[in-house]
């Protein structure tokens, strides 16, 4: 049965994040850095009279964070707190069959980690986020 992903980007690559996941999506403002936090927080964030906490996916996925200013987030909530991760843009909305991952697919790092199956669009397959595999919280 079809579920409803958002289609994203990060790093260049196209993602889908299962729509359950997915409270909105936002541009973010000002970010104000927290000082000791994990690496993937970027820091806080005010949002429509809430503080949230920004992820960077880049870093969360093992990769080099770019250094322009932070844009386009998924706003996503995890026991109540708010997150929104930030990619580098956003698509749009579509049905798709989830489809696991196979064994022998080879995801390196963090991909691996947040990787949670296989969605195709236009006969290509786009690897499909679990957004909690991001978060500095546990499972």
């Amino acid at each position: 049965m079809s579920s409803l992903f958002l289609i994203a980007t990060i790093a260049g690559r196209p993602v889908a994040i299962e729509s359950g996941q997915v409270e909105s999506v936002v541009d973010i403002g000002t970010i104000v850095p927290v000082p000791r936090a994990v690496a993937q927080v970027r820091g806080l964030a005010a949002l429509r009279s809430r503080v949230v906490t920004v992820i960077d996916a880049h870093v969360a996925l093992g990769l080099t964070a770019p250094s322009r200013p932070a844009g386009r987030a998924v706003i996503t909530v995890v026991e109540g707190q708010h997150y929104a991760v930030l990619v580098d843009s956003l698509e749009d909305v579509e049905p798709f069959d989830l489809v696991p991952l196979a064994a022998g697919i080879a995801l390196e790092g963090g991909w691996r980690a947040a990787g949670c199956g296989i969605v195709a669009r236009d006969g290509k397959p786009i690897l499909a986020l679990n957004l909690r595999a991001l978060l500095p919280v546990s499972a």
